[in-house]
Parts: structure tokens; C-alpha cells; sequence
């Protein structure tokens, strides 16, 4: 089966793309008008081969959604008529339960839930969550991110997991920069302390390779657990200690690039993701596109050539891209 090309909706946060000056000029008219924002995102995808869709934080969340077109069946139906879907959603909210301390378990359940039944309705089947950010290194008191940490952690997961398994929906966790999923023992750890039943792994190829990882190697140890891999590319491992605050996003820019322009390891990647539960999509990650089609066409290319270049390895037949 061919894979299908998939973006997540900050592809299309860029203030230039909209005409405005700032990223909160972005959010503050989407949210004024969510029926616009989205009516701009389907027509400019319609313009490029993705047909899929990761939903994030606002404007381009869950909420957005609901209030564009009154309900998941509706929005199911907008993309559908268009030869789009909807393939994740990633718990990125701010106002989303915290999971530092566990000791709100219910509420966290209970938000990963009305996620849950969200997707199974508009036909998706991955929630894709992170774990807590890391402190700042030389905060005092320090923060370790050891066995007692990761354990509370997996307890956690393993309850949101088997909850939204309920509804037909894997949860996955992204290996995002500065959190304390970040580093190749941090995933491994993790990994170890959770039941592949209900957890599953969103590897990030470009925040494994900003933290001094091999994404390749990261990506073949956890094959079995991959649902779905976020492809996008680094220019080099972050080598500073960066403060991590509300800033840490805008910081951690400077160090990722377009796809084919950095470091990952692209043939390796898709040889890789070959062989995941997770093939069938490839998503495409380009944080705030000024371009959104041009940045969309050069990335499906570059892993339309990963993909070509594997199966000539192999000595199998080339896939059809879905167009």
C-alpha cells in the first residue's frame, strides 16, 4: 500500500502566509474567524499532495475545528469532500492537564478522552502527547529525570492509553526537544517502563537529532511501537544549555531546517519507517512555512526519493505515491 502524505497544521502558522505581523495576530484573527482559517488550510493543501492532517495547539486544534463547522462529523465531511482526513491530533493546548505531578489523574483521563472520541469520529486513530518539559540546567532545586520520574510518568500513560484504546485510538509519544523525552536513553527508558499494548512512539527526526541522537537507530529499536513519525530535519545537535521557558519553541528554530537541507539521515529514515505500523503516513513537519505549497512540494519530494531509494536497496518494487 502506498503511503499518504500528511503535514501538521503549523505548517501553516507563518504570519507572512496570512498578511499579518505576528504569530498572535495569527491566533487572534483565526480565532475570530476559525470558518476562514480553515477554508485557507484545505484550499492551499489542495494545491500539494498531502492529504492528511495532524490537528495541535490553536488555531489549528480540536476547538478550532467544532467552532469552523459545528462538529467532527461536519469537518469529517468538509476534508472527505476534498480527498483529505484527518490522521492525528497532538495534545499541545496550553491549558491542557499537566502531568508533572500525577496527582490529577482524572482531569488528565477525562481531556484525553474527549480527544479520543473526537477522532474516532472524524476516522483517525492516533492521539499524540509529549511528556513535561525539563528545567532549565542549573535550576535549583535540579530536576532529574530518573527511574522514580519515568515510572510516574508510564503510570500515567498506561491509564490514558488504556482509555482511549476504548475508542479505537493509539496513544503515541513525541520525542520532543527539552522534554523529558528527548534523548535516546529518555525514549528507551520510557519505552521499557510502558506496555506496548498502550503505548506507542511518535519519534521526531529532527528533535532526536537536536538532542545529539541517532533518529535512525532510535527509529529501529522501537519499529514494533512506531504509530506514526514526524519527518523534518535539523541543522545540527543543540549544543547550548537554552532556557527553557515560553521562549524555548522560538529558540530551539535557528537549529532545524527544511527536509534535505540538514543532518537526518533520509534513506535511513524511510528504510526504517518501512517497516512501522505507522507506514502508511508519512507527515511532513515544516514549523510556520512562509510558503506553505512550495515548502510542502520540496518536502514530499525529498521523502519520495528516501522512499525510492530504499526500495532500490531492497530490490523491491518502487510504490505509487498517492497523488
Amino acid at each position: 500500500m502506498s503511503p499518504r502524505f500528511a503535514t501538521d497544521v503549523i505548517t501553516f502558522y507563518h504570519p507572512g502566509f496570512w498578511g499579518l505581523d505576528s504569530a498572535d495576530a495569527v491566533r487572534d484573527w483565526a480565532a475570530d474567524h476559525p470558518d476562514r482559517f480553515w477554508q485557507r488550510v484545505l484550499d492551499t493543501l489542495a494545491e500539494t499532495e498531502v492529504t492528511g492532517i495532524e490537528l495541535t495547539f490553536a488555531p489549528g486544534d480540536i476547538d478550532s475545528a467544532l467552532r469552523a463547522y459545528g462538529g467532527a462529523e461536519a469537518f469529517r465531511r468538509e476534508l472527505a469532500d476534498r480527498g483529505l482526513a484527518v490522521v492525528s491530533a497532538f495534545v499541545a493546548d496550553s491549558d491542557a492537564p499537566d502531568w508533572r505531578h500525577g496527582d490529577n489523574l482524572p482531569a488528565i483521563v477525562a481531556d484525553a478522552e474527549r480527544r479520543a472520541a473526537f477522532l474516532a469520529e472524524v476516522g483517525a486513530d492516533v492521539l499524540v502527547a509529549g511528556l513535561p518539559m525539563r528545567a532549565t540546567y542549573g535550576t535549583r532545586p535540579p530536576f532529574f529525570v530518573d527511574a522514580a520520574y519515568m515510572t510516574r510518568m508510564a503510570d500515567i500513560a498506561h491509564a490514558v492509553g488504556e482509555a482511549v484504546s476504548r475508542y479505537g485510538v493509539r496513544l503515541a509519544f513525541h520525542t520532543e526537544s527539552h522534554s523529558t523525552l528527548w534523548y535516546e536513553r529518555d525514549i528507551d527508558l520510557f519505552m521499557a517502563l510502558t506496555d506496548p499494548r498502550y503505548v506507542w512512539l511518535c519519534p521526531d527526526s529532527c528533535h532526536i537529532a537536536l538532542g545529539g541522537g541517532d533518529p535512525v537507530a532510535v527509529a529501529r529499536r522501537h519499529t514494533p511501537r512506531t504509530a506514526l513519525a514526524h519527518w523534518k530535519d535539523a541543522v545540527a545537535p543543540i549544543d547550548v544549555h537554552l532556557t527553557i521557558d515560553d521562549t524555548v519553541y522560538s529558540q530551539q528554530q535557528p537549529y532545524m531546517t527544511e527536509l534535505g537541507t540538514g543532518i537526518v539521515d533520509w534513506e535511513g529514515w524511510a528504510h526504517a519507517m518501512s517497516g512501522t505500523p505507522g507506514a502508511g503516513t508519512v507527515l511532513i513537519e515544516l514549523d510556520e512555512a512562509a510558503d506553505p505549497v512550495a515548502a510542502l512540494r520540496s518536502g514530499t519530494a525529498v521523502a519520495k526519493r528516501a522512499l525510492a531509494a530504499q526500495f532500490s536497496v531492497s530490490g523491491l518494487r518502487e510504490p505509487q505515491i498517492d497523488q
